[in-house]
């Protein structure tokens, strides 16, 4: 088994203009394409937290959107916390 057949959890906090702009709808639209599970839930300080699960390769490419630029919004900075998936989580939501 390769680490890719391997579940992981991704969790990046997106700092930048990411609040009121569609930006939550718009990674879960991504999140779904890539068959991924989780949530993208606004902070209180501005930032948006989004815990992706699936498989490492799909993460990975939700990342990268996550800093493609091409999101709305404006995205400044991302930070990643990768870990071992917990499961449990259906569809995608956006709290």
């Amino acid at each position: 088994m390769t680490q890719g057949d391997q579940p992981v959890r991704l969790t990046a906090w997106v700092e930048g203009r990411v609040q009121g702009v569609g930006f939550r709808w718009w990674t879960r639209a991504r999140a779904l394409e890539l068959g991924l599970v989780g949530s993208a839930r606004n902070l209180p300080d501005g930032r948006v937290v989004v815990v992706a699960e699936g498989e490492h390769h799909p993460c990975e490419l939700l990342l990268t959107a996550l800093r493609s630029g091409s999101t709305p919004g404006r995205v400044d900075h991302v930070v990643e916390q990768w870990s071992e998936a917990r499961g449990g989580l259906q569809g995608f939501e956006e709290r």
